[in-house]
């Protein structure tokens, strides 16, 4: 079982003079002695520190009030998430998995060797609740991988509690910067540790700003490979909007290899692109079911009473299932399978060793627009013909597959914008409006095709059909309302879209 918390702090560099004098800060009534614990930390990398390189930290530590093992990812500066697990002699399971779209098949192994003694100090507000909890931490470091080196420093650690305006550490900093302490160089104490005890290595080479056309496009592939990486963790731990946004990640790639087949040999990234297809398709199979739920759910609060007959909340809660909380067991499987790992090292390897075809080299100004003109035709010829379709299912299909081209259009410019700027910026602007619009459409579409089911299951029950009829009708509205405004929003795309 692992329990997660947000934690909110701030280190300083201290000397042989401890902490100074914190009463004068505003809103502390007392400063109160909590003593000394001795606190002894593993914590655990890859051979190459791949854990590190992502600023997060494993470890596990004996001591203190929490010891367990402790999983810390970045929020923002300050902030971390730290996942904690019951003290044991191999890493929880829940644990490995929150990293493991990271570490893959690489052994994760001790690197460094913390023990610190911490006098640590509860700053009470009149009400004697606690504000923050200051320690000042003597520290020494020992690298137990990749060298032997050790370190020693001494810092003050600032951490606020649960509840307590995040501002409050302003005021904390304020009296500590004119007693003369400064904030840590190091954003913690696994970084300078790292930092101190590594053998002398040469400063790598710095990264150099996209130049060619595919110095661009696989800094958009490399964007979403980040994404996909960085999610995985909140996917599992059924964070909001997560797989959401993981499954929009795999889009923009997929998207991105088909559209810029000049650039990256797609002999190569086709069948990434069928993998990135299966992510997207099993990271959508609770959540398509959940968005029209919603819908459906919403839409039924705006029936009035007397107009509900029969136990319809009933069959649509039956029909959308109990979601437990937490990832499902089918998705987490999925984020644990050979295959889901295949693919992420496929993609490394697309970026590590890139396929790169003869355009590639060119200027990104010759190459990106004429991919993303290509891609808008395909649209324009789209929604043409959705427009000259009388109402109906050919015209739902049309304006379907007008919207999957219009994502495309969009990743695509989204992809050109740091080369081209405001042109391509004002396209994947005008295109996710677009997409909206026909995204209201689709849904309205599969609304009706599921009201029509539960319909007949009613039916078959001996059930009133009435309320289905009547949220029927009212999505064949919206959709109808969609189409009526298309013509008008295509003119205007259309006229703004030249300047590509």
């Amino acid at each position: 079982m692992a329990d997660t918390k947000r934690e909110i702090e701030r280190k300083y560099e201290s000397d042989d003079s401890g902490l100074p004098d914190l009463t004068g800060v505003a809103g502390v009534e007392a400063v109160i002695d909590k003593g000394v614990a001795h606190l002894d930390a593993t914590y655990y990398d890859t051979a190459d520190e791949r854990l590190d390189a992502s600023s997060i930290t494993l470890r596990r530590r004996t001591g203190g009030s929490d010891a367990g093992w402790h999983l810390k990812f970045p929020v923002a500066p300050g902030v971390r998430d730290e996942v904690q697990a019951p003290l044991s002699d191999a890493l929880p399971d829940a644990l490995a998995g929150l990293v493991r779209s990271r570490v893959r098949d690489a052994e994760l192994a001790p690197v460094v060797r913390l023990r610190s003694e911490r006098d640590v100090r509860d700053l009470v507000d009149a009400d004697g609740r606690v504000l923050a909890e200051v320690s000042v931490d003597a520290v020494h470091a020992q690298r137990l991988a990749g060298g032997d080196g050790s370190a020693q420093w001494t810092e003050i650690e600032v951490e606020l509690a649960d509840g307590v305006d995040p501002a409050f550490l302003d005021k904390v900093e304020k009296r500590l910067r004119k007693a003369g302490v400064r904030p840590s160089k190091s954003t913690s104490k696994l970084a300078r540790a790292l930092a101190e005890t590594a053998p002398k290595k040469p400063a790598p080479a710095s990264a150099e700003d996209p130049v060619t056309a595919g110095d661009h496009v696989l800094a958009y592939v490399r964007a979403q490979r980040d994404a996909i990486v960085e999610l995985d963790p909140a996917v599992r731990q059924d964070v909001e909007d997560s797989v959401h946004s993981m499954r929009v990640a795999t889009r923009r790639m997929r998207s991105t290899f088909k559209s810029f087949g000049k650039v990256l040999d797609r002999a190569v990234t086709d069948p990434i692109g069928d993998e990135l297809k299966w992510l997207a398709g099993e990271l959508g199979v609770d959540r398509d079911r959940e968005v029209l739920n919603e819908r459906l759910s919403a839409a039924l609060d705006e029936v009035p009473h007397a107009l509900v007959s029969g136990p319809v909340v009933e069959r649509l809660s039956q029909w959308a299932g109990d979601r437990p909380g937490g990832a499902s067991s089918r998705l987490i499987g999925v984020l644990d399978s050979r295959r889901y790992l295949d693919l992420l090292d496929a993609v490394d390897g697309v970026l590590t060793d890139p396929p790169l075809r003869k355009a590639a080299g060119k200027k990104p100004g010759k190459v990106l627009p004429k991919a993303v003109r290509k891609d808008f035709g395909k649209v324009s010829a789209l929604v043409g013909q959705a427009l000259e379709l009388e109402p109906g299912t050919d015209r739902d299909v049309a304006i379907h597959e007008a919207r999957k081209k219009t994502k495309r259009t969009r990743y695509a410019a989204e992809a050109a914008t740091p080369a081209l700027g405001k042109p391509a910026k004002a396209l994947t602007k005008a295109m996710k409006s677009l997409q909206n619009l026909l995204g209201e459409h689709q849904d309205s579409v599969m609304a009706r095709q599921t009201l029509r089911e539960l319909s007949a299951v009613a039916h078959a029950a001996g059930e009133s059909a009435f309320t289905y009829g009547l949220l029927y009708g009212r999505e064949e509205q919206r959709a109808a309302a969609v189409e009526a405004e298309l013509p008008g929003v295509w003119d205007g795309i259309k006229g703004g879209a030249d300047v590509l």
